[in-house]
């Protein structure tokens, strides 16, 4: 699927021009992108995140897109604290 090859950049750009709800929660773990719900979503919503490049980790609870930077195997530790994060909706538009 040609969006999981996407870097950050670009992926923030298409989310926030074409799923706005989508960008508002999305957070940058060092160079992916994760997106989590309180709730489980609609399979529409599902549907859309694939589409998009993301994949289920069920055991972080997060919709996640490698930005063209894969993993083979799990993170040991939270990349959070290993890579940094934010979220894209905090930075103010250049």
């Amino acid at each position: 699927m040609a969006n999981r090859s996407l870097n950050t950049a670009n992926l923030l750009t298409l989310l926030r021009n074409q799923t706005p709800r989508f960008y508002e929660l999305a957070e940058v773990v060092g160079q992916w992108v994760w997106i989590q719900f309180e709730q489980k979503q609609p399979s529409q919503v599902t549907r859309a995140l694939a589409e998009l490049g993301f994949h289920w980790n069920r055991t972080r609870q997060a919709w996640q897109h490698p930005c063209g930077v894969p993993r083979d195997v799990a993170a040991s530790v939270d990349p959070r604290q290993k890579h940094g994060c934010y979220f894209a909706a905090d930075l103010k538009a250049a």
